[in-house]
C-alpha cells in the first residue's frame, strides 16, 4: 500500500478535486438519465405501448454508458495514484499515511481546502480527529 506524507498529500488535492468533480458529475447525468429512462419504460407500460423516437433513446443510453465509463475510468485513475475513494456522493477520499508503526488515513472531503482530518483504518468518518504537530512533522519514513 502506498502511503503519503501530509504534505504529499496535501499536494494532491487540487488534482483529485478536478477528477472527482469530473467523476460526481457524470456520476450525476447517468443517474438522472437511468431516470429518464426508467419513466420512459413506465410510461410505455401504463400506456400499453406508445410511440418512442429510437435514435433518442439510443443516444441517452450512450451518454448513459459514456457516463458510467467516464466514472469507472476516473475512480480507476484515482485508485492507481494510491488514494481511497470512500463516498463518490459526498467526494470523501483517505490517503493513507504512516504515523509511527501504524498505518492511519488522511481524510479529505470535497469543499475543504486543505487536508485537516485523519482516522484510524478501523474508524472510519465518524471517528475522525483533527491532524496535529505528528503529522506535520512526520517524515516519510520509507518510499512505497
Amino acid at each position: 500500500m502506498k502511503t503519503f506524507s501530509l504534505e504529499e498529500a496535501q499536494t494532491l488535492v487540487p488534482v483529485l478535486e478536478s477528477l472527482m468533480k469530473n467523476a460526481m458529475e457524470a456520476k450525476k447525468t447517468a443517474e438522472s438519465i437511468a431516470q429518464e429512462l426508467q419513466q420512459l419504460s413506465q410510461r410505455i407500460f401504463l400506456n400499453g405501448g406508445t410511440l418512442v423516437h429510437i435514435a433518442t433513446v439510443a443516444q441517452r443510453r450512450a451518454l448513459q454508458d459514456k457516463s458510467v465509463q467516464q466514472v469507472k475510468d476516473t475512480l480507476a485513475e484515482i485508485d492507481s495514484i494510491g488514494v481511497q475513494v470512500k463516498d463518490l456522493d459526498s467526494g470523501l477520499l483517505d490517503f493513507p499515511c504512516r504515523l509511527g508503526e501504524e498505518v492511519v488515513l488522511l481524510c479529505w472531503k470535497m469543499g475543504e481546502k486543505e487536508i485537516r482530518h485523519w482516522h484510524t483504518m478501523e474508524g472510519g468518518f465518524a471517528a475522525r480527529q483533527a491532524v496535529d504537530e505528528r503529522f506535520r512533522r512526520s517524515q516519510k519514513q520509507k518510499p512505497n
